[in-house]
């Protein structure tokens, strides 16, 4: 049987299917693993470092007291402000008036408020109380040791706030004290309706074991909206 030349062999082997696929699955097999072993080669070359943990400095150390001492702490907001005081001394201002209001008390008798008044001031004393103490009392000679507001009350609210307001001021030994009354020129017709109801209050008989003097106050304390009250000792 004779022999194949060398090219018939290579051109039947090329023309048969089978070898065909073989060989090309072994060059695809070739192939992957040329890729794995590339790839396992820069897998080798690229080494992550370790992070090496930051030296800590002593400032930080300073810095972290800091917080750990301040924590809760909260910021002053009015810095350079001086402390708020009220203004007014707590004991009478002229003694000679002082006096005076002590004399009017042992003189005072029974009898009916001696009240003045037009449409800039109101005023009155009990009976007895010579008229210098008004004068003192009008001049600002006591000192304002509280006061009452009655802007917003109706003159039921107000009367009975005047009332508990002097009886409270007289047990806790105060002299005179304040009452803001208003002028009236929100109220209807602009009349002050608290305003005249504070002369009939403060010189109701019931008043006179409270009450020794009564006048509108400085420009300051408030002018014709607003009344001194000498209180009894």
């Amino acid at each position: 049987m004779s022999k194949q030349p060398p090219k018939k062999k290579e051109a039947a082997f090329q023309n048969n299917p089978f070898k065909s696929a073989i060989k090309t699955l072994q060059d695809q097999e070739k192939q992957e693993q040329q890729k794995a072993a590339a790839e396992a080669a820069a897998k080798k070359k690229v080494v992550a470092k370790p992070v090496k943990a930051a030296k800590a400095r002593p400032e930080d150390d300073d810095v972290g007291l800091f917080f750990s001492a301040m924590d809760g702490v909260h910021q002053i907001t009015n810095r350079g402000e001086a402390p708020k005081v009220n203004p007014r001394l707590p004991e009478i201002i002229d003694d000679n008036a002082e006096a005076l209001a002590q004399l009017s008390e042992l003189v005072a008798g029974e009898g009916g408020f001696d009240v003045a008044d037009s449409n800039e001031f109101i005023e009155g004393a009990a009976p007895g109380v010579d008229r210098n103490l008004l004068r003192s009392l009008r001049r600002g000679d006591f000192s304002v040791q509280d006061t009452l507001d009655l802007h917003g009350k109706t003159a039921a609210e107000a009367r009975g706030a005047v009332e508990r307001f002097l009886s409270d001021s007289q047990r806790s030994k105060k002299r005179c004290v304040l009452i803001v009354h208003g002028r009236g020129l929100n109220s209807k017709d602009q009349v002050p309706v608290l305003k005249e109801g504070m002369k009939v209050w403060l010189a109701q008989k019931r008043m006179e074991r409270l009450v020794l003097a009564f006048a509108s106050a400085r420009p300051q304390d408030g002018g014709t909206g607003a009344v001194y009250v000498l209180l009894r000792r």
